[in-house]
């Protein structure tokens, strides 16, 4: 079973025409979705394989209503209810890119994780806005440490170039380093910045996380699955039609990606990192990451236009 740590929110998506006109009324259209970069992945990956969601929403009726639409999807949801939930208000553009503005409230609040919660995991993908405030951090670390200690594997998302600017750079690379996670998802910006992948070759820190496979986002452009050991290879990204919202898209990849890996884990690991599937089990992750991300596009924030 997939498990996933992290933030249940809720976003209101902001799609704004043209540029906002300040001090006055700018046209716009709002919606109000679940959010949570770990909520949008348990969501994602709940029609491909089991998944178990873990993390705290507020003692208010958002909370409760927001787990209970995440359940809906066919999630196990383990939540813990402290304090208020909370809200990110994300900006569209035109070009369906976001500017995003986060009040986590209750996410930030996750203090312990019961045994019987990893009960049957034997994967745990955190992004990396979890160790971004207390006692969450500290909470998901522990979790990481629990689950490879019972031979599981585990996955990073570095999340946000925003995010790791203000943790710090240095700070996270050690964090990887001591975690050494079977896997970690960035898009090119944040690998760059990283210094993990600095235009498509291996970066002056890639060194350091000598056990963790690196899958590296490029929009359109090709992914790049770095795996130790191993030739760095590109996974294509197929046209898509209609881009409209960026919002979830990273997350629908990792969904895909997870599915697909814990697939291909089942039919035994390849040459390289322990617990790894071989290149053509890790070439059709990413191609299923494509897939599942091209359905988020047209539609506002982390949702699919069938749902």
């Amino acid at each position: 079973m997939l498990g996933v740590l992290g933030d249940l929110v809720e976003d209101v998506v902001v799609w704004v025409a043209g540029p906002l006109r300040h001090g006055t009324d700018s046209a716009a259209r709002v919606f109000r979705q679940r959010g949570g970069s770990a909520a949008n992945v348990a969501a994602f990956a709940a029609g491909q394989c089991p998944v178990r969601f873990l993390g705290c929403v507020g003692d208010d009726p958002a909370g409760g209503g927001l787990a209970a639409e995440l359940a809906g999807h066919g999630v196990d949801v383990r939540v813990a209810h402290r304090g208020r939930t909370g809200s990110i208000v994300v900006l569209i553009d035109d070009e369906g890119e976001r500017t995003m503005l986060p009040d986590r409230g209750a996410a930030t609040l996750l203090e312990t994780v019961p045994d019987a919660w990893l009960d049957g995991l034997t994967h745990l993908h955190v992004p990396a806005y979890s160790f971004d405030g207390e006692p969450v951090g500290t909470t998901a670390v522990d979790a990481l440490r629990r689950v490879r200690a019972a031979g599981g594997t585990t996955s990073l998302d570095a999340s946000s170039t925003g995010m790791l600017e203000g943790f710090g750079r240095e700070r996270f690379l050690a964090l990887a380093e001591e975690l050494a996670p079977t896997l970690l998802f960035a898009n090119r910006s944040e690998s760059a910045w990283l210094g993990l992948l600095v235009d498509g070759r291996p970066g002056p820190e890639r060194a350091r996380l000598a056990a963790t496979t690196v899958v590296t986002k490029s929009g359109a452009a090709a992914t790049t699955v770095d795996v130790p050991g191993e030739a760095a290879f590109t996974v294509p990204v197929p046209p898509v039609g209609e881009v409209r919202d960026l919002t979830g898209a990273g997350d629908a990849f990792a969904a895909g990606f997870l599915a697909a890996f814990l697939d291909a884990r089942l039919t035994g690991a390849g040459p390289g990192a322990p617990g790894l599937p071989g290149v053509p089990g890790l070439r059709e992750a990413a191609a299923r990451g494509h897939r599942c991300a091209a359905r988020v596009l047209a539609s506002p924030g982390a949702s699919c236009a069938e749902d």
